[in-house]
């Protein structure tokens, strides 16, 4: 399968890029930036990332790129920009100013091939303090703005692939034009034959899932969420019974949620064992505060619950009579994204955050490791759920913490409070679920590209506050005391505080703008329906400096 490599100098937007190659229906691989594939005839083409440093930076990452300038195409964006010009003679110096912000092209070559479809005056989006102020020889200037002379620049040679470089950000969406730019460089001058989508990814993977597990038994945890539930349809395609889910509830998951979504995975026609394990994560729990603590505990307490019930499924299965389903247990399966992956690894392939998966399985299981997820990107993920047929309301889930309601809870864990939470966080779900909004422009484009189903007419698209946001939920404040008045008597009960993020990553975050009438409404019914609740407030707290969860 053709494939971009796309070369990470650290930036921020590096996953972005390889999810706009993505969209393209060309696969892309994120590498660090020494670690270039040699001698491997499916690569088309290389992105270089921007980066947080300066080419004069003693401490700057730099590549060879003798190792495939010339040979294949080649796209430097921002950093990369800037270490093209500097490493082949041109001139890289810090800016009079930072260059910050939307940008308008007031010089664009539209005959050039990475410009072709452009208008003019088409908005950019820069984000350097170093600036080029002179290009190597051999190249042309494609692009200028009012204050970048070389916004982009490209050497075209006969007989040799060509170079492009841009200063700015094709990837943003504050670039208007920025998919049309990647698009004429993956798919015209790279040559992508655009064979990767949901479609081709579910079929490959089935037969390569057959193949690899052949008649072995395999068991995947299910957490409720998007990726291992899209994990859990496609194995089930592939070998059918002989996969076995296991389902725990720790007590701390939203309201209903442990039934509703054991009724959809078996409407889903999975094999799914669920056990309520809930007295023994409240009785290990109790009195624990220290957010830290209470992790580890509902870390082990899982493993230990999962491993439980895991031996006794590799124990049926060695027992099992012949010509019964399905033959010994050899796999564990995981819902890993290439996210988890990518940030596995820091730039220098030093292992810097392990997976959030399941883990800890007893090495005398001896089970091997199945990610059939483990080249997707969160919105591929969904668009493969679609694929398999499954229930929008699954596809479309925000991401939940591991540990449920307890790091939602700020005090310590009891039933009482988890109830209270519960309640709170189920009418401010559903209001978000209900709430309607009509957005066009960037907003819709945003929107629509993240996978979320709408139907777009004259510009305008429909969907509902939940649709727009990348994670929301509530928090109680169980250790603060607020005074109120109900009736005609004084309260002293919980404040609860509602959380809600755009994000496209979880990387970086912004809190969501919500509508004021929409919070107002949600606060009311709050207050008035949830016993143990007097005040709400929201959080307009964005990521960094906070995290997206309290604890």
């Amino acid at each position: 399968m053709q494939k971009i490599i796309i070369l990470d100098f650290g930036s921020q937007t590096t996953q972005l890029i390889g999810r706009r190659v993505r969209e393209l229906d060309t696969f892309c691989e994120i590498l660090p930036y020494n670690k270039f594939p040699k001698d491997d005839p499916s690569v088309i083409g290389v992105i270089l990332s921007g980066s947080p440093f300066s080419v004069h930076d003693p401490e700057a990452f730099s590549v060879d790129l003798s190792q495939f300038i010339g040979r294949i195409p080649v796209l430097g964006i921002c950093y990369g920009a800037q270490f093209i010009s500097h490493t082949l003679g041109g001139k890289v110096e810090k800016a009079d100013s930072r260059e910050y912000g939307r940008a308008n092209l007031q010089m664009v070559d539209t005959m050039n091939p990475l410009f072709k479809g452009f208008d003019q005056h088409s908005q950019v989006w820069m984000s350097h303090g170093d600036t080029i102020t002179a290009i190597p020889d051999g190249f042309q200037v494609i692009a200028s703005t009012k204050d970048v002379r070389y916004a982009a620049f490209s050497r075209t040679p006969g007989g040799e692939a060509p170079v492009f470089a841009v200063q700015f950000h094709p990837e943003v969406f504050h670039t208007l034009q920025g998919a049309q730019l990647l698009s004429n460089f993956v798919v015209d001058i790279c040559g992508s034959i655009q064979e990767w989508s949901a479609a081709s990814f579910v079929d490959t993977t089935v037969q390569e899932l057959k193949e690899q597990i052949g008649s072995d038994r395999v068991i995947l945890g299910l957490s409720g969420g998007v990726d291992s539930s899209v994990a859990a349809v496609l194995l089930n395609r592939a070998i059918g019974a002989q996969l076995t889910c296991i389902f725990v509830d720790h007590g701390m998951l939203r309201k209903n949620e442990f039934q509703q979504v054991m009724d959809d995975y078996q409407g889903l026609g999975l094999n799914v064992i669920g056990i309520d394990a809930s007295e023994k994560f409240f009785a290990d729990l109790a009195g624990v505060s220290e957010p830290e603590q209470k992790r580890k505990i509902i870390g082990r307490d899982f493993i230990e619950v999962f491993n439980e019930q895991a031996k006794k499924i590799i124990a049926q299965s060695n027992e099992a009579p012949s010509g019964a389903v399905g033959g010994a247990c050899r796999w564990l399966a995981q819902g890993t994204i290439y996210p988890d992956r990518i940030e596995s690894l820091n730039i220098t392939g030093k292992v810097i955050k392990s997976h959030h998966n399941v883990g800890g399985l007893p090495k005398e299981m001896n089970l091997q490791l199945c990610e059939p997820l483990k080249w997707l990107f969160k919105d591929e993920v969904r668009r493969v759920g679609r694929q398999l047929g499954m229930p929008e309301h699954l596809i479309t889930r925000h991401p939940f913490p591991g540990p449920g309601l307890a790091v939602r809870i700020l005090g310590d864990i009891t039933r009482e409070k988890v109830r209270i939470l519960q309640d709170a966080d189920d009418i401010y779900i559903r209001g978000l679920r209900e709430y309607k909004v009509k957005l066009s422009g960037e907003e819709a484009r945003r929107v629509l590209a993240a996978g979320v189903p709408a139907n777009m007419q004259d510009g305008i698209i429909e969907v509902s506050l939940y649709d727009q946001i990348w994670q929301a939920g509530a928090i109680l404040l169980s250790t603060v005391r607020s005074v109120g008045v109900m009736g005609d008597e004084r309260t002293y009960e919980n404040p609860v505080a509602l959380r809600a993020v755009t994000s496209s990553d979880a990387m970086t975050a912004d809190w969501a703008h919500l509508p004021y009438d929409f919070m107002a409404k949600v606060s009311n019914e709050i207050i008035n329906k949830v016993r143990g609740v007097n005040r709400v407030c929201y959080d307009i707290s964005s990521k960094p400096p906070a995290t997206i969860e309290w604890e």
